[in-house]
């Protein structure tokens, strides 16, 4: 039997298999976050195709940390029957899962959540929606840590086996951690352990609510990619240590941002018409020459984060590490799995477009993902359109969004 069908605990949780399914936004949820029965039957499907570990779409904390209109929400004890139901739909097909929780911190846009986006600095911009952050107060921040806490705390009662930590892809904690959002000379930024202190207040916070055997993730940048240097590798594996002396049951690695470097975290294709469409007219132009710029410098390329994984792994000692990014092939995945570079496989593109995919690879009926990395199911996202393999055909006519209505 391949290594990859092997299973492996995380904390006390077994995993049945070395796959993950690496959260990613469905955009099928009600406007107000709740679960729909859209993405109910995605995660049956996901489990009815043996991905060991399925970590359903970042869920936001809290009302101000939503980055988009039909992102899945966990910041209201009255979304908790809903989140129930993919739990409940995991588990019968023999799956396990893990909800990831997120706050998006300036990432998001004015118009959706109603008031200008904060960060822990103020005046950086985010350059999708072309808003200004403001600094966030110590109120702000305390408000938001305990947000987290409340969030994990609802995530245990709907029965998830376990829940992951977003500290990546530019999201609020990865924001902290970052040298180049944090320009704070507080108590949270100013140096590497002043920055660390937001994630290591919500672990220690996260720690004391969560019972025994519910194991406590993170996904964590690699490389920020950020114009200006922000976390690196060196610098990841300085905070892995970290986060192995505080408690943490596995780590998944990553990088980029979804608006400094969304093509350095999802290399490939950069698909220009079809984000061009969800921008209006008075932008256009301008949208489409920064994207037509970015073609051809993010083709894809195999384990793009492996020299990352390479780094950090060592340092972690038995405390699982999760690879994600530009894995397809199966001979590739095992080398990675028996060389100890990494001890899960996680995808997040390939599952868009073969749901079946680990069980077809146990069958021996594949040996490699059939994901082109065209990147057209990334644009679908701010056009308002469900996750979903859009390589046949992209919907010509663009829907209302919120992001840049008055």
């Amino acid at each position: 039997m391949s290594i990859l069908f092997e299973p492996l605990k995380i904390g006390k949780m077994e995993v049945k298999n070395r796959f993950v399914r690496s959260a990613t936004i469905e955009n099928m949820a009600k406007d107000n976050g709740e679960v729909t029965n859209e993405l109910v039957k995605l995660h049956r499907t996901l489990a009815k195709g043996e991905v060991g570990l399925i970590i359903p779409g970042y869920m936001y904390i809290h009302p101000l940390g939503q980055a988009f209109k039909h992102q899945t929400g966990i910041y209201n004890d009255d979304l908790i029957p809903g989140l129930k139901k993919i739990v409940d739909i995991i588990h019968e097909e023999d799956g396990k899962v893990a909800f990831q929780i997120v706050h998006a911190g300036l990432q998001t846009f004015n118009r959706l959540i109603g008031t200008t986006p904060m960060g822990p600095s103020g005046d950086i911009i985010n350059p999708i929606s072309i808003d200004y952050s403001r600094e966030m107060t110590e109120e702000d921040i305390q408000e938001s840590i305990e947000a987290f806490i409340k969030a994990a705390r609802r995530a245990v009662e709907t029965g998830a086996d376990a829940v992951q930590l977003h500290a990546a892809h530019g999201y609020l904690i990865n924001q902290f951690l970052s040298p180049f959002y944090n320009c704070r000379q507080d108590d949270w930024g100013g140096s590497d352990e002043k920055r660390f202190r937001y994630l290591k207040e919500i672990i220690t916070k996260t720690k004391k609510i969560l019972p025994a055997d519910i194991p406590l993730l993170i996904k964590l940048n690699a490389n920020d990619y950020t114009p200006t240097e922000g976390i690196t590798p060196p610098l990841a594996t300085k905070y892995s240590e970290w986060l192995v002396k505080l408690g943490i049951d596995a780590i998944e690695i990553s990088c980029g941002s979804s608006t400094y470097a969304v093509f350095n975290m999802c290399r490939g294709k950069v698909p220009v018409k079809e984000i061009v469409q969800f921008v209006p007219d008075y932008l256009k132009t301008m949208t489409e020459q920064i994207y037509q710029d970015m073609v051809g410098k993010y083709d894809f390329e195999e384990a793009y984060n492996l020299e990352a994984a390479k780094m950090i792994k060592p340092v972690m000692g038995d405390v699982p590490l999760i690879l994600v990014g530009g894995l397809r092939n199966k001979a590739a995945m095992e080398e990675i799995i028996k060389n100890k570079y990494a001890n899960f496989i996680s995808m997040s593109r390939p599952f868009i477009r073969e749901p079946f995919l680990v069980k077809n690879i146990k069958e021996g009926k594949q040996e490699a993902a059939a994901c082109i990395s065209c990147n057209r199911c990334l644009a679908a996202i701010p056009n308002d359109y469900p996750l979903r393999c859009y390589t046949k055909k992209f919907p010509e006519e663009k829907k209302s969004t919120t992001y840049f209505q008055e």
